[in-house]
């Protein structure tokens, strides 16, 4: 998963594309990057390893002077960890400097590589976004929209786009609309990102969501909507609104917020805990999920556990030794409310079971006297191929083990997952919108083989930054 902003028609854009990253680094936390182009058309770029604030500071922005600018920020689903991966991506191009910013996952990308390398492209590095520079340098279109055209009819699955080419800023999502992407008004200029949050942060005000298939090309104060991309059936993504965006985002048209006490209330009418004294979340995805659980069994809302917010979201750190070492320092359980109570711990998901199980053990340590564990989500039994990191079915505990086999390897004395009509009624709107492949196997596009696991993590070409 990754977090995009374009930002056009704001002078110093390069400082509220900044501002946008900070508040979607809960989308990556991998590397960060800022291409911006000046008055004359050129283009400037500087990316880095690690958190936004490692990456900028203010001489760093002050050397990416101009009024237009994409960002991102990232963690790694196709392609390692390295800064050849960073993006944006720069490159040279005969309309004018292009810069990408990619949201998503291709699936075909593996397939559209090894035609390009067979035909003479040079890549620098092992993402999937590289291809798409590849494929739009090789249109014999002469509008640059229709270069745009030609790259995307050949690629496959998913797709949230910020693009500059020359001083245009373009934005696109894919047919099906596996990824979220907003447009908003800030002052004269324009600001393009993954979610609401980055454009409160920016002080711009929201004018619409990009609907699946949207192609929109800004200039200057001019927005145009250029023809949609050949209509397939909508596949939102779930996860975003059960663990990915922001709460305080408006995520599909719905308030990400809404969505979660609503996955908390059905999950107490599916899976009560009668004589439980108190329920808590797992902080901080899970907190609404937790005081809706609460308003509708009605038993006592507490802060059972204290997050530590020096530590990055355990579920996007690339190695699971890290993933496992943080576990401890990123959670504390108050043991005045846990000693001798009987709880209810409410999480978003349970996804390899490592952090649910070490918190668990954090939790019996403290004194609780049983440990019902709530799931507001179904069991994760496949790969998610669309922007997630699940690249494998060996790593996703339910796919090899019931939930009776879950909640003894938990070590938990009950454990309730939510049913999929249970999550697609709390996401509200039409159930057939959502994309939830990765609970129900039920993928919107053809599977890649084993050949894409691999390229998520094969090595780059070169190491230098693009």
């Amino acid at each position: 998963m990754c977090g995009i902003i374009g930002v056009t028609g704001i002078a110093d854009a390069s400082r509220v594309a900044y501002l946008g990253l900070y508040s979607l680094q809960h989308r990556g936390q991998e590397s960060s990057g800022i291409v911006a182009v000046d008055g004359e058309g050129a283009a400037r770029s500087h990316r880095g390893m690690g958190l936004v604030s490692d990456v900028f500071d203010e001489k760093v922005l002050g050397e990416l002077p101009g009024d237009v600018a994409i960002g991102h920020t990232r963690y790694s689903t196709a392609g390692t960890s390295v800064l050849a991966n960073a993006q944006p991506m720069l490159a040279r191009y005969r309309e004018g400097p292009l810069a990408l910013a990619h949201n998503g996952n291709l699936t075909n990308a593996v397939q559209l590589r090894s035609d390009l390398v067979t035909k003479g492209s040079i890549f620098q590095s092992s993402s999937d976004s590289e291809v798409l520079v590849h494929l739009i340098a090789r249109s014999e279109a002469r509008e640059p929209e229709d270069q745009l055209l030609d790259a995307l009819e050949r690629v496959e699955g998913a797709y949230s786009l910020v693009i500059t080419i020359g001083r245009t800023l373009y934005a696109i999502v894919d047919p099906r609309g596996f990824r979220p992407l907003v447009l908003g008004r800030l002052g004269r200029g324009w600001v393009v990102a993954s979610e609401t949050c980055a454009l409160d942060i920016a002080g711009a005000t929201l004018v619409r969501h990009l609907e699946p298939g949207d192609f929109v090309r800004i200039h200057g104060e001019d927005v145009d909507d250029l023809p949609k991309l050949p209509a397939r059936p909508h596949r939102r993504c779930v996860f975003e609104l059960v663990y990915f965006s922001r709460p305080d985002s408006t995520v599909f048209h719905r308030s990400v917020d809404a969505a979660r006490r609503a996955l908390g209330r059905e999950l107490a009418r599916e899976h009560p805990a009668p004589g439980a004294d108190c329920v808590f979340s797992v902080p901080d995805s899970s907190n609404a999920m937790a005081l809706g659980f609460s308003e509708e069994s009605r038993i006592k809302l507490e802060h059972a556990l204290i997050r530590n917010h020096y530590v990055g979201r355990t579920f996007i750190h690339p190695a699971q030794a890290g993933r496992m070492a943080k576990v401890k320092i990123k959670f504390n359980p108050v043991r005045e409310v846990l000693e001798g109570k009987k709880v209810v711990v409410v999480d978003d998901s349970i996804v390899r079971g490592t952090t649910s199980k070490a918190l668990v053990q954090l939790i019996r340590h403290a004194g609780a006297a049983e440990v019902h564990f709530r799931v507001a989500s179904p069991p994760i039994t496949g790969p998610c191929y669309y922007g997630i990191d699940t690249p494998t079915k060996g790593e996703l505990i339910a796919s090899s083990h019931d939930v009776t086999e879950i909640r003894d390897h938990l070590g938990v004395d009950s454990l309730g997952y939510l049913s999929l009509d249970g999550m697609l009624r709390a996401a509200g709107g039409d159930p057939a919108d959502f994309c939830h492949a990765c609970f129900s196997g039920a993928y919107p596009t053809e599977i890649p083989g084993d050949d894409m696991a691999g390229a998520r993590h094969a090595a780059p070409l070169l190491t230098t930054a693009v």
